[in-house]
């Protein structure tokens, strides 16, 4: 594989290689992953029944994708905290530090005692301890993401972006292996009183080996000359804002349908199936592993075909077929197994192709000085308005509209999406930036 020095300059960084990088970006991300979509399934499986047992299902089902939610609200915070820690005292002890918090949260959630043992300290104390996993998840941003896009070859960039979005399928395929198998070798009772603390334990040994396997090349000599030499390095929030609020409302906005479309075809679907539908929830997250194999192969196809036609037209033609998706899935949803089953793999296969090509869309928007700090606030806000509330808002209106007023929602996205590319393209062809020449 190509290394970074043949594209760069020579110096002290002549052995940090592509590969290198694309080991700690793809480690972190799925680690990243692995964890949300532990905390989400517990969303669906257990904490309707062992946090609000006071609720009908439904409200239950509500209630705790508003807890799923707050980790999106608390990320941007954490960015800014964990910004601060980094241009201090450096990027290894920020990353560190956020992924001594992830730990410490994701491990208190594994001991928070039922609503029937302790009421709603138990409710406020899982709300307070997920605020804590999105601060960590705010602060674990280490750029490597955006290392890895400014080193590719300008014919070769849509195979880069890809390489970060590997993580969330992966991610997913993990945390339902390891639910389908405890659900499968546990009594009902035996999950819900203990079997369901387990994922959250494997969460904390997936992130200390990602931890040393991240700070073994961000502390590096190698690595922070590379960092450096980049201009990749942590600026001041308030001032990145201040110069660069436009492309950070861009960014944040452009991903809006394929974010969205990620909470529908994963966490929605298993609460409606949890409250609606004849098979049980295993039975669906079986589904969910083969739409997200089929998702990885979408997702690898998105390089070669962004790098033929270019990133807007690809995502704006990504856009246009989330907005078709919408207005059919609905009817194919209510189907049955047969359209449970179409639904996920397809809505996969699009969201593969969408997501693949999402990652640091906007970052060669921004300035090179103010990349690092505006590239981890865009993703935080993308996060926040395209998927955070997703499930919640998703799961309101067709309890109370039908399956149709959720397809509207996920199109109100694409229009969004097909808005700010329009926007973006505009802009940049107007005024480029210093960073448009830049690889």
């Amino acid at each position: 594989m190509q290394s970074v020095s043949e594209t760069q300059p020579r110096g002290s960084r002549e052995h940090v290689s592509v590969s290198d990088i694309v080991i700690g970006v793809v480690i972190g991300r799925t680690a990243e992953f692995f964890d949300f979509f532990v905390f989400a399934i517990a969303s669906v499986l257990v904490f309707p029944k062992y946090m609000f047992p006071f609720a009908s299902p439904v409200a239950g089902m509500l209630y705790a994708f508003l807890i799923l939610a707050l980790a999106f609200v608390a990320r941007p915070v954490g960015t800014l905290i964990f910004t601060e820690v980094d241009r201090r005292y450096g990027r290894g002890t920020k990353l560190t530090a956020a992924l001594f918090l992830l730990g410490t949260s994701t491990v208190a959630i594994a001991f928070i005692p039922g609503y029937e043992q302790e009421g709603w300290l138990s409710i406020a104390s899982l709300c307070l301890f997920r605020m804590g996993q999105g601060a960590a998840f705010g602060g674990s941003w280490d750029g490597m993401s955006s290392l890895l896009a400014m080193n590719a070859p300008k014919d070769r960039r849509g195979r880069m972006a890809l390489i970060p979005q590997l993580g969330a399928p992966l991610g997913l395929i993990m945390a339902s292996g390891l639910y389908i198998y405890l659900t499968t070798s546990l009594t009902e009772e035996e999950f819900l009183i203990f079997g369901w603390r387990y994922p959250f334990f494997v969460v904390i040994g997936i992130n200390i080996v990602a931890l040393f396997a991240r700070l073994r090349m961000v502390i590096s000599d190698e690595f922070k000359t590379l960092f450096s030499e980049t201009e990749l390095s942590p600026g001041p929030p308030l001032t990145t804002v201040r110069e660069e609020w436009w492309d950070i409302i861009l960014g944040a906005f452009t991903p809006l349908a394929t974010l969205a479309l990620f909470h529908m075809v994963t966490v929605f679907p298993m609460g409606w199936i949890m409250l609606h539908a004849e098979q049980d929830l295993i039975s669906f997250l079986f589904i969910e592993i083969i739409g997200a194999v089929c998702g990885v192969g979408a997702i690898v196809a998105s390089g070669p075909i962004a790098d033929k036609y270019g990133r807007v037209p690809f995502l704006s033609a990504c856009a246009m077929a989330i907005a078709g998706f919408a207005v059919i899935f609905p009817a194919v949803l209510s189907m049955g197994f047969i359209g449970e089953t179409l639904y996920v793999v397809f809505g996969f296969i699009l969201l593969g192709l969408s997501f693949g090509q999402s990652s640091g869309f906007g970052a060669s928007g921004f300035a090179l000085k103010n990349r690092y700090t505006a590239s981890n606030l865009t993703a935080d806000l993308a996060w926040m308005f395209g998927a955070g509330f997703a499930p919640f808002v998703a799961l309101a209106l067709t309890e109370s509209l039908g399956l149709w007023s959720a397809g509207a929602y996920l199109l109100s996205g694409a229009i969004c999406t097909l808005v700010a590319l329009n926007l973006f393209r505009r802009r940049h062809d107007d005024h480029p930036r210093e960073s448009d020449a830049r690889p």
